[in-house]
């Protein structure tokens, strides 16, 4: 497609985080031309955005599109009660609909609230139906089925055996790996350490830079984890990792909440890049992490909102505000500032798929991946003396997503879904959560 955006206010995210009064030129997926006043008479789609503002979409970097439908199924849990009385056994029921509707249920909400790019972890099943529903929906992502080849209380539906969990993420990889020239990708996904062998994690790291590709775990979550880790193991979760071979700039953390200095360390020194959730942490207790020390260390940090039944909703505009406000207390009120968590939130979270030359910013020849907001209410105003980015941060919400653009097509307008049936996934939705707390024994 053809489109002009015209007399926006872009905020580019460019180097020097530019913020222009302008209009954008798209051809096909890509920005063709910022500037004011361009004449354009080609153009197949001409949309007025004045007084409006231009965002780049948003990358979450830790989802799972698989337990959207579990919403309000784990509340008021710690971790791993969380996940062996809730979550696992739900996620060993899954069918191929479920998953499907699932992922869409998720993808619908993130499109809404203007992320355009995740990082999604799948189950150990049917994940062929949740790659589906990201190449129908138009989203941006890399995904991965979850691999599990240990654990205590694991649910006999999700233990694998290594070599069936290796080739199943291979066969994976092979068929969905950039597909749709690159929008969509793979990552391998152990769970984490706790339900992963040795053999599992270094056929991973051997996997991974055959194919150069990701790596998405979990690690530092929760006290108790670290405990299981160090008994099972004798070291710390980065520690082992790096002793693997996986701390590396395709290895990508969730959470990292209870690290030592020598983690931190290994972290900062292999460029691995760490999954702010601060949402999740909040809610499973699990703790606040040292944000301000690892972005002083340089080390990449971005943003996720986890998962729905940990978290409750998918939305990067609540994940910027927490990470902003809970490290006020502690740090003070010019710790974690609006502009920190925005770059968290955009290039920070490109810079973790390692495709910072690609989406992330607002900038000619960039990937056409943005998100057009309407300021224009009592909860963002006066907007005269303010600065974008601190308006955008703190007063603004999901609701004033009005239209997500991701590889320069529209997939909602004016508040519209083009590429997910909204009416249809929401009954499946429901139709699925009840079969599956059927068939898990759940209530």
């Amino acid at each position: 497609m053809n489109m002009l955006i015209k007399n926006a206010e872009i905020v580019t995210m460019n180097k020097k985080e530019e913020i222009l009064t302008a209009d954008l030129h798209i051809i096909n997926d890509t920005i063709a031309c910022i500037g004011a006043n361009l004449d354009v008479p080609q153009a197949d789609k001409i949309i007025d955005a004045t007084g409006k503002t231009i965002i780049p979409g948003f990358v979450q970097t830790h989802i799972h599109l698989c337990q959207t439908v579990f919403r309000g199924q784990g509340d008021d849990l710690e971790l791993m009660d969380w996940l062996r009385n809730k979550i696992w056994p739900l996620e060993a029921s899954h069918d191929e609909e479920s998953i499907y509707y699932s992922a869409m249920l998720g993808i619908g909400e993130l499109i809404q609230s203007g992320t355009t790019t995740i990082v999604d972890m799948e189950t150990v099943n049917h994940t062929e139906y949740a790659f589906k529903a990201i190449a129908e929906s138009g989203i941006r992502a890399l995904s991965g089925k979850v691999m599990m080849d240990k654990g205590e209380e694991v649910p006999l539906a999700l233990q694998e055996n290594t070599n069936q969990s290796i080739r199943e993420s291979v066969d994976l990889l092979e068929k969905w790996h950039n597909y749709d020239n690159g929008r969509v990708k793979y990552a391998f996904s152990p769970r984490f350490v706790v339900s992963c062998t040795e053999q599992l994690l270094r056929e991973v790291q051997t996997l991974s830079e055959y194919y150069n590709v990701m790596v998405h775990t979990h690690a530092s979550e929760n006290l108790g984890e670290i405990e299981i880790v160090q008994r099972d193991t004798g070291m710390r979760n980065i520690v082992y990792l790096d002793h693997l071979g996986l701390a590396t700039n395709r290895l990508i953390l969730a959470h990292c909440i209870w690290l030592d200095d020598e983690e931190k360390r290994i972290i900062r020194d292999r460029g691995v890049h760490v999954s702010h959730c601060p949402g999740s942490n909040l809610k499973l207790a699990s703790g606040i992490a040292e944000t301000p020390f690892m972005l002083s260390e340089n080390i990449s940090l971005s943003l996720g909102a986890d998962g729905s039944p940990c978290n409750n909703n998918l939305d990067m505009f609540n994940e910027m505000r927490l990470a902003a406000l809970i490290q006020k207390p502690t740090h003070g009120p010019t710790a974690m500032d609006a502009h920190t968590v925005f770059k968290m939130a955009t290039i920070g979270g490109a810079k973790a798929v390692g495709m910072e030359s690609e989406i992330g910013s607002i900038e000619v020849g960039k990937k056409a991946d943005l998100a057009i907001l309407n300021l224009n209410d009592f909860h963002t105003f006066p907007s005269y003396g303010v600065d974008p980015i601190s308006r955008i941060v703190y007063s603004a919400t999901r609701a004033d997503v009005e239209t997500t653009i991701i590889n320069g097509k529209i997939v909602m307008e004016d508040g519209l879904l083009k590429t997910v049936n909204k009416k249809l996934v929401l009954h499946e939705a429901n139709t699925s959560i009840k079969r599956l707390l059927d068939r898990a024994l759940i209530k």
